[in-house]
């Protein structure tokens, strides 16, 4: 044990007093409380004020690093850089704060200033190697063409998002993002049913209970609540495997009968909305899920968004988790995909809510998300 380690600080005055946890021990021996007692007071109380000041200093650069951040200009983003770098060397935590600043970069720099920050020394388990991939992604999303910013592009390497595409697919669309400001951020999920291809079944609907039975695996249901889990307050998966083939019209009737907790409590005249849906519109809404969380959690922001949301739409094609994205995608663009909402007490009717369901081409398996922002 070092020297310092070794010392209490006792004394209340602007210039402290040391004693050695030697003298500490002896005092306890003795049975001497009395010095023991004010010298756990004036600790108490150093240690409140010094973290109260770690607090404000904490506030204090967060700030900065958002004015930094949403301040256009390369000097900007480089004196960002150096303070990030600086709050690395002190052991600060840096996961969460390079995925925010890199969305942050992506909405207020260009991709050209951008570009020209030196990015090419970092070794690949440096945090600069981890910001190069997020804002890769970010500004992909956004419709930058890779290939005009050469810097910006990461390697490929083990990095979980090494597995994403190096280009936007096409249902990929329309991704909405949290909106960021120097003074906070502000985001919502659209999970709203559009009017466009409505299926709602008519009320009141048949009570009988679907002979189908949920037989959905530990793997699948982890892969499918992927976009939800630990973003939102709550994500179910279930999977039903027919004898028959199901077809895309019996859906609508078929999810209210089925074993699932979404829809157990829900009454023969219950509301209950159902519509079709393209597969870009339930990637869309499976990524804002995962990028902007919910009413506990800000979310993963855009590349790692972006990753959950494909492994949900995998799972939700019962690919396993070492699919390619073009395995995805081809077997996605094959399933038919519903979107529903419920009168029941899962669902609340708070806008958020939501359920997705997915038909696979053979229409032997049935499988879905229930997702809700609150515990």
């Amino acid at each position: 044990m070092n020297d310092e380690a070794n010392h209490l600080m006792t004394g209340s005055g602007s210039e402290p007093a040391y004693i050695s946890r030697d003298e500490a021990l002896q005092h306890a021996m003795a049975g001497d409380i009395a010095p023991l007692r004010e010298l756990g007071s004036n600790l108490a109380s150093r240690y409140a004020a010094a973290a109260r000041a770690a607090r404000i200093h904490g506030d204090d650069l967060s700030y900065l690093r958002r004015l930094l951040a949403t301040t256009p200009g390369r000097d900007s983003v480089a004196l960002l850089l150096k303070l990030l770098g600086d709050q690395e060397a002190a052991g600060g935590s840096m996961a969460l704060e390079l995925r925010l600043m890199a969305t942050i970069l992506a909405q207020h720099q260009s991709a050209a200033d951008l570009d020209r920050t030196i990015f090419a020394d970092a070794p690949e388990d440096h945090w600069l190697s981890e910001l190069r991939r997020c804002l890769f992604h970010e500004l992909l999303l956004r419709g930058v063409d890779p290939d005009a910013f050469p810097a910006l592009r990461p390697g490929s390497g083990t990095h979980p998002l090494a597995w994403l595409p190096d280009r936007r697919r096409a249902l990929e669309t329309e991704p909405d993002f949290t909106r960021h400001s120097v003074n906070g951020s502000s985001s919502g999920v659209k999970s709203g049913l559009p009017e466009r291809g409505r299926l709602d079944p008519p009320t009141p609907r048949p009570t009988g209970a679907s002979p189908l039975r949920n037989s959905v695996t530990v793997d699948e249901h982890d892969l499918i609540v992927t976009a939800a889990e630990d973003n939102w307050g709550y994500a179910e998966a279930w999977v039903f495997r027919a004898d028959r083939p199901i077809t895309p019209a019996q859906v609508p009737a078929l999810l209210p009968t089925l074993p699932m907790e979404c829809v157990s409590d829900l009454g023969a005249a219950h509301r209950f909305e159902i519509a079709a849906r393209p597969v870009g519109d339930i990637w869309s809404l499976l990524f804002a899920t995962a990028s902007m969380g919910g009413l506990y959690n800000s979310g993963q922001y855009g590349a790692w968004g972006r990753l959950q949301a494909w492994r949900s739409l995998a799972g939700l094609c019962g690919l396993p988790f070492h699919a390619s994205a073009d395995e995805v995608e081809r077997l996605a663009e094959q399933y038919t995909w519903f979107h529903f909402r419920a009168d029941s007490a899962f669902f609340h009717q708070d806008g958020d809510d939501y359920g997705i369901a997915a038909l696979s081409p053979d229409g032997l398996r049935l499988a879905v998300l229930a997702a809700t922002d609150t515990d």
